[in-house]
């Protein structure tokens, strides 16, 4: 069997080795050049780890990561409302690591490429087709692949879901401006404790920073705004960008002015989205995986993880199960789909509480204290955080 993964992201490249190691040959067609320099800084929780050491592909990308046993948050008055375990850390005692999305998406992809599978580069995906023989992709110089199965992990705009299913669903802007930088050197003045992301809900915004082992500071911003428009963005530079940010957490307790305004931004104002429930997960010789079948909003955490997990699990079901590239694929709709909604179901609860007003932050802070002492707890997350799958 061989198959094309559309999209190199963290999905494409993870399931490409799950793909390999299970006999089946992929190509993987990336849209973008493989310079890609924007990009945020996000966790992989324990079981997503658990996935990545599945596909022996842990060990290579492990020095870029940093180790995030715990989140702590904050108040806008410096308060703390509650702590939070990332998980069970894996046997070899590996907690949950951070990392900036495109240096592990590079490294990721050269694995693939070093495992001797086909990475291409600068090959955007128009269409996506399914028949009786097989699958095929048509890219946008008109040219066309043929495989016997098409994999979409081409995230939230997926072109391979539309093939699927034209009346599917589309993102939803969560109301959300993300912003991410880093600030060189800072780790020691600004005070976050190590191995820990500290999370303020602000008065305007919602902040979040992790410090780094060589003595920076990771951070991010979360911003209540209505969609902004691509030349809103591309006619607002990084000083104003700067400015701004410093300006929300201006009035909030803690180190967040300061540190913003010494920063670097590398990420500005991209617009957050999320992924209502996909109805059809797979038609034919076709199918979806990670973004592109169940994008939880960031503050879910698990995005990556799952995606991750999705790789392992298709590999499973294509290798193990019966019948045609259909009923594999409903095998693994099967083996996913409770977990993933109720995943994404909970990152949407988290995200609104991002977006409240200054009036109703007030008792939100309040109702978050409670919130993270009786219902999320290292107990109630464990189902999420300790889960484990294998090849």
């Amino acid at each position: 069997m061989q198959a094309i993964i559309v999209g190199g992201g963290i999905a494409g490249p993870a399931t490409a080795m799950a793909l390999h190691s299970v006999g089946i040959e992929s190509v993987i067609l990336e849209r973008s050049s493989a310079d890609r320099a924007a990009g945020s800084w996000f966790t992989i929780a324990p079981n997503g780890l658990a996935a990545l050491d599945a596909l022996d592909a842990l060990d290579p990308v492990r020095a870029l990561g940093v180790p995030t046993s715990r989140n702590i948050m904050l108040g806008a008055t410096g308060r703390e409302l509650g702590r939070l375990s990332l998980g069970r850390p894996l046997d070899d005692g590996t907690p949950a690591l951070s990392f900036r999305r495109p240096d592990l998406s590079a490294a990721l992809m050269g694995e693939a490429r070093s495992r001797g599978i086909d990475v291409r580069y600068t090959a955007s995906v128009r269409g996506a087709e399914t028949s009786d023989a097989g699958a095929s992709v048509t890219l946008a110089d008109g040219s066309r692949i043929e495989a016997d199965i098409v994999i979409g992990a081409d995230g939230i705009r997926s072109v391979v879901r539309s093939a699927i299913d034209p009346d599917g669903p589309h993102g939803r802007y969560v109301g959300l401006l993300n912003f991410g930088g880093i600030a060189p050197g800072a780790a020691a003045s600004a005070g976050f404790e190590p191995e820990a992301w500290t999370f303020v809900f602000g008065r305007k915004a919602f902040f979040g920073a992790l410090p780094t082992p060589q003595g920076d500071v990771v951070w991010f911003v979360n911003e209540p705004h209505a969609v902004i428009s691509p030349a809103e963005r591309a006619a607002t530079s990084d000083d104003q960008w700067r400015v701004h940010l410093a300006e929300l957490a201006r009035d909030d307790a803690g180190p967040f002015a300061a540190l913003i305004s010494s920063s670097t931004v590398e990420l500005a104002a991209d617009p957050t989205h999320d992924l209502p429930r996909v109805r059809k997960w797979h038609r034919g010789n076709l199918a979806i995986i990670g973004d592109a079948l169940h994008a939880p909003s960031p503050s879910s955490g698990q995005g990556a993880s799952m995606a991750l997990e999705d790789a392992v699990v298709l590999a499973s079901c294509l290798r193990d199960g019966r019948g045609t590239p259909t009923d594999r694929f409903a095998a693994f709709e099967s083996a996913r789909r409770k977990r993933v909604e109720r995943i994404v179901a909970d990152g949407a609860r988290s995200s609104s509480s991002k977006t409240a007003g200054p009036v109703a932050r007030v008792f939100q802070d309040a109702m978050l204290r409670w919130v993270f002492r009786h219902l999320v707890t290292e107990k109630s997350t464990a189902a999420t955080y300790d889960y484990r799958v294998a090849l």
